[in-house]
């Protein structure tokens, strides 16, 4: 169904308001907790979606005809897709796979329970590796720089190719205003935790950057900007969500262990870290991005500039 110009102003305002009735697929993980958490200080009422005996909805969303099945009779005016597959950090490519699979079939999916409870929003967790993986050099990429261009490689093409599935799914639907939010590296309550063990046991070697750096957001902060594009992202719109303070592996590891007074990591050539094949690959790009467009449209600033401020307060709060 293709809504007509004043439908569709309709259903943006009142997708835009408060109170809204949101269903959160990964409501139950990392991230999908502090959005929780963010939806419901702003008035929304969160129910979330997943395989758990947490959450309101129970369902894989990888079986189709039980998780429209579950939705059945629900109403919802936004749907957000946060799920992963991930338990702890990826290491290897295949460590990906699951979540690959999520990004695609997941989110078609998801797509189709979005449509049977009615709603008129769909909020998708993106990344910024969805603009490739490698050397981006020094200019800050936007939202109008190409994303999921074709991997360099068949096993970076599988992970490219799940970003690139995962927002043509949340824009290519008419009776949907899907929002696709392209997030740095995630770090802070919940996320860096798993790391202060391995840090302290010294079980974390790590390259040197050289010159490369990576987008980080802290997760609070990421999911203050889940909570502004449900208000007020422009459908059919990505955005980049980072702090301010782009840095390499190292030098974010380097700040978690400053932070928390444990040893620094020990150094090793980039090239021992092959065997660990995804990981190599993210220590071995260099990417920067300008969030401008979100803090300009979602009224969106990190609260947090630097990882060292938000690894800060996240000590000093014992969070």
């Amino acid at each position: 169904m293709v809504m007509t110009t004043n439908e569709k102003k309709t259903n943006e305002k009142k997708t835009n308001e408060k109170n809204q009735s949101i269903l959160l697929a990964g409501a139950s993980g990392v991230l999908g907790r502090h959005i929780t958490h963010a939806l419901t200080e702003a008035g929304h009422k969160v129910t979330g979606l997943g395989r758990s005996p947490d959450n309101g909805i129970r369902a894989d969303l990888m079986d189709r005809d039980a998780l429209l099945g579950a939705v059945d009779g629900h109403h919802f005016d936004t749907v957000i897709h946060a799920a992963t597959a991930l338990r702890k950090p990826p290491m290897r490519d295949r460590d990906m796979d699951a979540t690959d699979a999520l990004r695609t079939q997941g989110t078609a999916h998801l797509v189709e329970a979005a449509h049977a409870t009615g709603a008129r929003r769909f909020v998708a967790e993106s990344m910024v590796f969805g603009y490739g993986y490698g050397d981006h050099g020094d200019r800050p990429l936007t939202e109008d720089d190409p994303f999921g261009p074709l991997g360099g490689t068949p096993r970076l093409e599988r992970h490219i190719a799940g970003m690139r599935t995962k927002e043509r799914l949340t824009f290519e639907s008419e009776a949907l205003e899907g929002i696709a939010l392209r997030f740095g590296l995630f770090y802070g309550p919940g996320g860096t935790d798993a790391l202060l063990p391995l840090l302290r046991r010294r079980q974390l070697p790590l390259p040197g950057d050289r010159d490369r750096v990576l987008p980080w957001v802290e997760l609070t902060d990421a999911a203050r900007a889940v909570a502004a594009a449900v208000e007020r992202g422009r459908p059919g719109q990505a955005y980049n969500i980072a702090d301010r303070t782009p840095l390499g592996f190292r030098a974010h590891l380097e700040s978690v262990a400053g932070a928390f007074g444990l040893p620094k990591p020990m150094t090793v050539p980039l090239w021992l870290m092959k065997p660990m094949s995804y990981a190599h690959t993210v220590m071995a790009s260099r990417l920067r991005v300008s969030c401008a467009k979100a803090e300009r449209e979602l009224g969106w600033t990190p609260r947090y500039p630097s990882s060292g401020e938000g690894l800060a307060a996240m000590r000093s709060t014992g969070r």
